[in-house]
């Protein structure tokens, strides 16, 4: 089993189309994906088990912290060892996260709940992210920003698929509604499990990386080199993180997450605290979910269609956007609030491309920076920045919607001190994103040396 997993056995043959590559890579980010559909799961974890806004953000904010912390752990060994390896890991750890997760419900123990979703399943997360980016980015050497959009985007979308299959799988199991039960939202965590086995089975079958050498036809290295920004050489991932642009570049990518996660992580309960007098409850909890939905296709489509635009644009212009718009943004629905449906949900949607676009446009922000000798693992580490927006986007905003309700405060007023703080967050990233110049020369690698596939040994 373990020759099925190395990366010797997965190595294209002549002829190999690598569009086959994306699908692949999909089937893994579509799955884990589900993460941002977690809101669904708040409101009848709180019915059941009695729990706050917080405690219920408890699974969902270990999750991200794990996937930031495993993607900095294992991201040499997924450099070494090749994607089927990670892809293998990564759904052992995601299917197991969601089975402990049910028996945990079933036994009323919440506690299993945190440790089986958040940490267990944080760990196939972290991995399952990384898993085909770096591999992606050596099959499309001469489009970057379109590759890792493209895999990226399944990670945005996943909740558009999980959305709809956990509403219906709660309805039928009896975990939705005021009567909500441990045993059907635990009927829901074990039945999904095991769909997610099958979806990501799909991705290390077809998996495969590029032969030593290969290039795209028709494509000349020499002449893609088209801005200052992109650096002809290479840098090792523990050199990368000596240097100054790596952490300009964490707390850029920090913020932006922690300004998108805090609406993601509570779309729902954000949903109808604004538009709470605008209809019945059952017409507003079913539109919350629509919301949901809506949100993540714009953090899918953004993913692939600003992180596609930076290839023209370049990535330091792109990130000019996401960071400075998305100030303005937030801005607007702090100052008009709930006034407008339809302006509240434009505003929201363009928050959460501009979130998804940050997370596909980084990897290729690094490679410009880097090279692409260990770009799966300077990515890794660069991704503890989302571990640490994990916990400071939905602190932020429970802790003081939290504190909010208890002093009896109602609708939107209940997150203008949180969403004041996203823009401030988001102005201090924008000057970050300035200051980040080109990676000093002295910090490349002998061509020699970043030539090569690094071994175990080196990247251990």
């Amino acid at each position: 089993m373990s020759g099925f997993l190395t990366r010797e056995r997965i190595v294209a043959p002549p002829g190999w189309s690598r569009w086959l590559v994306p699908p692949a890579a999909l089937s893994i980010h579509l799955a884990i994906g589900q993460v941002y559909a977690w809101s669904v799961f708040k409101t009848p974890l709180a019915n059941a088990l009695d729990l706050s806004g917080v405690a219920t953000a408890l699974p969902f904010t270990l999750g991200i912290i794990m996937l930031g912390l495993s993607s900095a752990l294992f991201g040499t060994k997924v450099d070494s060892n090749g994607p089927r390896w990670a892809m293998v890991v990564a759904s052992s750890c995601f299917v197991a996260g969601f089975l402990i997760s049910g028996l945990g419900l079933y036994a009323e123990q919440y506690w299993l709940v945190v440790l089986g979703y958040g940490f267990v399943g944080g760990i196939g997360l972290g991995i399952g992210y990384i898993s085909p980016v770096s591999t992606l980015i050596k099959w499309f050497p001469d489009r970057p920003g379109l590759s890792t959009g493209l895999a990226i985007m399944g990670f945005g979308g996943g909740a558009l698929i999980a959305t709809p299959l956990t509403n219906s799988l709660l309805s039928a199991f009896g975990g939705s509604g005021d009567g909500a039960t441990s045993a059907g939202i635990g009927s829901t965590f074990l039945t999904m499990g095991l769909i997610y086995l099958v979806f990501m089975s799909v991705g290390w079958i077809l998996i495969r990386v590029p032969a030593e050498g290969w290039t795209p036809p028709g494509w000349d290295p020499s002449t893609a080199k088209k801005s200052g920004m992109i650096s002809t050489g290479n840098v090792s991932a523990n050199t990368a993180i000596r240097t100054p642009q790596f952490w300009l570049l964490w707390v850029v990518l920090c913020f932006n997450v922690t300004a998108g996660i805090g609406i993601l992580e509570r779309a729902s309960p954000i949903f109808q605290d604004f538009f709470a007098e605008n209809g019945a409850t059952a017409t507003l909890a079913a539109a919350a979910g629509g919301f949901v939905a809506i949100l993540s296709l714009a953090n899918s489509a953004g993913r692939i269609a600003w992180s596609s635009l930076s290839d023209v644009l370049g990535r330091k212009n792109m990130y000019r956007i996401y960071l400075g718009v998305g100030a303005l943004l937030y801005l607007l629905i702090t100052l008009i609030p709930n006034q407008s449906r339809a302006l509240f949900i434009v505003a929201a949607v363009l928050i959460l491309s501009f979130y998804g676009a940050g997370f596909a446009t980084v990897p290729a922000y690094l490679r410009d920076l880097f090279g692409t000798y260990q770009v799966g693992a300077i990515h890794g580490r660069l991704l503890t920045a989302w571990s640490t927006a994990g916990v400071l986007g939905p602190l932020i905003v429970n802790a003081i919607a939290d504190a909010r309700i208890e002093a009896g405060v109602e609708g939107p007023a209940r997150y203008t001190t949180a969403f004041i703080i996203m823009i401030v967050l988001l102005v201090i990233a924008f000057v970050c994103n300035e200051l980040i110049k080109p990676v000093d020369a002295k910090h490349h690698e002998p061509s020699a040396q970043a030539a090569r596939t690094p071994t175990q040994k080196e990247t251990a």
